[in-house]
């Protein structure tokens, strides 16, 4: 595994409810040794926000309206012995907490999950046509599954927005 710097920062106060540190770094680390480059050191940026901001991203980045869950922005990885930045991950709070509701899941379940999410979409995995969106969901059931989280994608409930 590539060893992997995760800086994390807070923009939202309700972050201040939600024991998110040590369940970002884990779910970074698990989907990071299953799916990442390997031999090179990565940096990774974790911003936590709320719906106000996502929605700006989510307009400015993608030209969607609304806040959505977690938006992932590469960075200028390349394998390499010097370390690089493989990304940003953007978290909504708000939407995150409404998703996990929905779906019956702990609020630090689903954050795992969107890690994971997130950082799939960094190294290359998409989920725009049927097979890519399988092969995503098997790669993010797993890396939960090595994190003792049941997979998601067996509710009911959508789990992203």
């Amino acid at each position: 595994m590539s060893e992997c710097l995760v800086e994390i920062r807070v923009d939202a106060p309700a972050w201040r409810e939600v024991e998110f540190e040590a369940v970002v770094r884990e779910a970074a680390s698990e989907a990071l040794r299953e799916a990442g480059p390997k031999g090179c050191p990565l940096e990774l940026s974790v911003l936590l926000t709320d719906d106000s901001a996502m929605a700006d991203l989510n307009k400015t980045w993608r030209g969607k309206d609304g806040p959505t869950d977690v938006l992932s922005f590469p960075g200028d990885f390349r394998p390499s012995p010097a370390a690089r930045l493989l990304g940003d991950v953007v978290l909504s709070i708000d939407t995150l907490k409404a998703d996990a509701a929905r779906a019956g899941l702990s609020v630090t379940d689903h954050l795992a999950h969107l890690v994971v999410h997130g950082i799939l979409h960094l190294v290359g995995h998409d989920h725009e046509s049927d097979p890519e969106a399988a092969a995503m969901e098997k790669a993010e059931a797993d890396i939960l599954g090595a994190m003792g989280i049941a997979n998601p994608y067996l509710r009911e409930a959508p789990l992203h927005s």
